[in-house]
């Protein structure tokens, strides 16, 4: 049995969960998030904790259990607090700085490189070399913090 899927997701004060297949909707202080659950996914919303059973088939069921459990608490998450990396470039000169919402990096080539921000994404610069990036989005803050890696 998946350890983690089992447990209960406590819902912080303010925050919904609405189930409308094959979406799951959660809003919340900070914003609205919609994510696709596979169909065989049996999630309830009881006494303020979302539970997600497991489905029939045994085999896909206990990967499914604990898949989609850990987003659904990640939505929750990030509705409510938010999620936040933090970036720091190493090198002489090097540097960032934010001009509305494209970063900007002074990298020692001859030109700068410009890297805009997707929706949903806010960033701070600190000291021109340390970049704290914002979001409620869990998986779009891993893919933006990567692709500036």
């Amino acid at each position: 049995m998946s350890r983690i899927g089992k447990m209960p997701i406590p819902l912080p004060k303010g925050v919904k969960v609405v189930l409308e297949r094959p979406f799951i909707k959660v809003s919340g202080p900070k914003g609205n998030l919609t994510e696709r659950v596979p169909e065989e996914a049996a999630i309830t919303v009881e006494n303020d904790k979302v539970w997600v059973a497991r489905p029939e088939d045994p085999k896909r069921g206990k990967s499914l259990q604990g898949l989609v459990r850990t987003l659904v608490a990640n939505m929750i998450k990030g509705v409510s607090e938010g999620f936040q990396r933090v970036l720091e470039i190493k090198g002489a000169g090097y540097r960032a700085e934010l001009q509305g919402n494209v970063l900007q990096f002074s990298l020692g080539f001859s030109h700068p490189i410009r890297f805009p921000l997707p929706d949903g994404l806010k960033a701070e610069v600190e000291r021109q070399n340390r970049i704290t990036l914002r979001a409620m989005d869990k998986h779009l803050l891993g893919l933006t913090a990567a692709k500036i890696r």
